[in-house]
């Protein structure tokens, strides 16, 4: 069989058989942070939010990690549908190199730094000594996030959603045992409270880590060679940050201006920073379902503009948006209906609850913005267009949603609920945006790689 003859690899995924999985890996991934805030909400409301707000940071870097994950998705996806396996390895080890470097150096900010970066969200002056010790722990270790981030972002690209999946589960289950035994003392173990719940998330990620480089070598479509860690190939380099440097700036324009909304909500009282942090911790899960099919969407519509296949792009991805819409909503209708009883499961505090349960109101708007954005701008990227959401989201976050969060929840008095309202409008604004560019099929030019028979056909002529 000639290279033209084999199956496009494309043609060998479903969107359920990719996205299941990844719904799966992306619930469990945001379980490792909720679990920190739930059992910690056992101790007290103080020590909740002190961590809640630690943990903005370091999925702020998290974030961060993910420009080099997106660029090597991307083109690790476009060259294995081009059928350019062994450049899909040899760049996947380039990009994990990068990224663990990149790890080595947040997690060195973290531990000089981590404290001068509480102070400056206005935290009160009791928690920040909780956070300032959960985060010392947690960042000096971050580098082993931005590996899993780099590794995990190969194994998916190549279609194995499901090895992603059972590592995820394996480190959720060593970090709630982790919790139990550390935060709470049982079994004989101390008491640590929240240095055992950041020993344990640093321990189970340790040993995640270790299984997911197992499987790199067993499921990546051509081996990596030791040689490939250590040579920088500029032109790989180019391909995975002419879509990542544009993703980490969308992901630093988001993080940022959330960051400083989050100010302004510490500025409205700690009963609203509380109740953000319960409502945040289950509004993740709304987005889950939005993320899976985004990010399933991205790795079948990179295969499919790898291989040229542009209408069957556009046709993937207009009916990923309108599954992910319709799925989102029916499952936010659900939890609206259950709201005062999710918030309960955090705290006993009325005021809480009463707060967060009218946030979680809102959710039945916000949340169907979100999926635009989610699912087209993954799709986006997947075509090479990633410069263009970066620019809308930066306009529309820093010129939209940071200042109406201060007019309508600081300056009206509107508090909690006026700082959700910002980001309803914003999220619908960007969402409706990047639905017209895909629309205008400006991304089909973007692609970073020929398919081999159009090379082959360029060599013959």
């Amino acid at each position: 069989m000639t290279v033209t003859d084999r199956i496009p690899s494309w043609k060998k995924l479903s969107l359920f058989a990719v996205t299941w999985p990844i719904l799966v890996d992306s619930v469990l991934r945001m379980m490792l942070g909720t679990v920190d805030v739930f059992m910690l909400s056992r101790i007290s409301d103080k020590a909740t939010g002190a961590v809640g707000l630690a943990n903005e940071i370091i999925y702020f870097c998290i974030l961060m990690f993910g420009f080099v994950g997106i660029g090597t998705s991307v083109a690790v996806s476009q060259y294995i549908g081009a059928g350019r396996e062994k450049e899909a390895s040899r760049i996947s080890a380039m990009a994990i190199t990068m990224n663990l470097i990149f790890g080595i150096l947040v997690s060195m900010t973290l531990l000089f730094f981590g404290e001068t970066l509480l102070h400056l969200l206005k935290l009160d002056p009791e928690q920040i000594g909780i956070a300032s010790h959960y985060l010392r722990i947690i960042g000096g270790f971050i580098w082993i996030e931005a590996l899993s981030y780099a590794v995990s972002s190969v194994i998916r690209a190549s279609g194995h959603t499901k090895s992603v999946m059972y590592v995820t589960l394996g480190v959720n289950l060593l970090h709630v045992t982790g919790n139990y035994l550390l935060i709470f003392g049982n079994l004989g173990f101390p008491e640590m409270g929240v240095t055992g719940a950041a020993i344990s998330t640093v321990v189970s990620r340790f040993l995640g880590i270790i299984v997911l480089l197992v499987i790199l070598y067993r499921r990546i479509p051509a081996p990596i060679r030791l040689k490939d860690y250590v040579t920088w190939k500029r032109s790989y380099a180019k391909q995975v940050l002419s879509v990542g440097l544009p993703a980490a700036g969308e992901h630093l324009a988001w993080q940022s201006q959330y960051l400083m909304i989050m100010s302004f909500v510490n500025m409205i009282g700690i009963t609203a920073l509380n109740t953000h942090v319960y409502v945040m911790n289950v509004s993740n899960y709304f987005m889950a379902l939005a993320l899976a099919i985004g990010a399933g969407t991205e790795i079948i519509v990179g295969q499919m503009v790898g291989a040229g296949e542009m209408k069957e792009a556009y046709r993937r991805l207009m009916k990923s948006v309108r599954i992910s819409f319709i799925l989102t909503f029916a499952v936010v209708g659900v939890a609206v209906i259950f709201r005062h009883g999710l918030i309960g499961m955090f705290t006993e505090d009325p005021a809480i609850i009463a707060a967060g349960a009218s946030i979680f109101l809102l959710s039945l708007i916000i949340e169907p913005g979100r999926t635009f954005n989610i699912v087209i701008i993954n799709s986006l990227r997947a075509a090479g267009d990633a410069r263009f959401p970066v620019m809308m989201g930066v306009l529309s976050m820093w010129g939209v949603s940071v200042p109406l969060a201060y007019f309508l929840g600081v300056h009206l008095g509107f508090g909690l609920i006026g700082v959700w309202i910002a980001f309803t409008v914003d999220e619908w604004l960007r969402g409706l945006i990047m639905l017209l560019r895909w629309r205008s099929r400006a991304w089909e030019k973007k692609a970073l790689v020929k398919p081999v028979h159009v090379i082959e056909n360029d060599l013959a002529s």
